[in-house]
C-alpha cells in the first residue's frame, strides 16, 4: 500500500485521515493542542477545539512554559486559537473523508495525530536606523487519521 507521505500506515477499510502542509501556526502551540486531542473521539475533540477558540478551556503546556500563568485546573496554560482552527479544520475534513468512505465519525476516535514543522518563510521588520530583523512565518505539518472504535 502506499503511503504518499503519512507517517504511519492504516487499514482503509475502518479509517479516515487528512493531511494539512504549510500550515501558518506555530509548531510548538499545534503540538500542544495535538497532545490534548489525541485520543478522543471526534465529537468530543471537536467540542473541546471550539471551546479553546471561544477561550473558555485552557490548553495545558506541557513544555515552553516558562513564565506562563496557571489557569484554574490545568496549571500554565494558553489559549492557541490560530492552531486549534487549524487542527479543528483538518479534524472536519477527515471526518468528512469517513463519511465518505461510508463510516460513521460519531463512533470513530483520532488514533494518530501528528504535527511536523514545516517551511520556515522568511521574512523582515523594518528597525531604526535603517536596519531590520529577522521575523520569520513558522509553518506546521498537520495529519490526523481517525479509525473505528466499538
Amino acid at each position: 500500500m502506499v503511503n504518499k507521505g503519512y507517517t504511519t500506515v492504516a487499514d482503509p477499510d475502518t479509517t479516515a485521515r487528512a493531511r494539512a502542509t504549510e500550515q501558518p501556526v506555530s509548531p510548538k502551540f499545534a503540538r500542544e493542542v495535538a497532545g490534548l486531542v489525541r485520543g478522543m473521539k471526534v465529537e468530543t475533540a471537536v467540542a473541546t477545539l471550539e471551546q479553546v477558540i471561544a477561550k473558555e478551556t485552557p490548553v495545558p503546556l506541557k513544555r515552553y512554559n516558562k513564565r506562563v500563568s496557571h489557569k484554574k485546573g490545568v496549571g500554565p496554560g494558553r489559549y492557541p486559537v490560530k492552531a486549534s482552527k487549524a487542527i479543528l479544520a483538518v479534524i472536519q475534513s477527515a471526518s468528512s473523508n469517513a463519511e465518505y468512505k461510508g463510516l460513521t465519525p460519531s463512533n470513530m476516535a483520532i488514533s494518530t495525530i501528528t504535527i511536523a514543522r514545516g517551511q520556515t518563510i522568511p521574512g523582515h521588520r523594518p528597525r531604526a536606523q535603517g536596519r531590520a530583523t529577522q521575523w520569520n512565518q513558522e509553518t506546521a505539518n498537520i495529519e490526523v487519521i481517525i479509525e473505528e472504535v466499538e
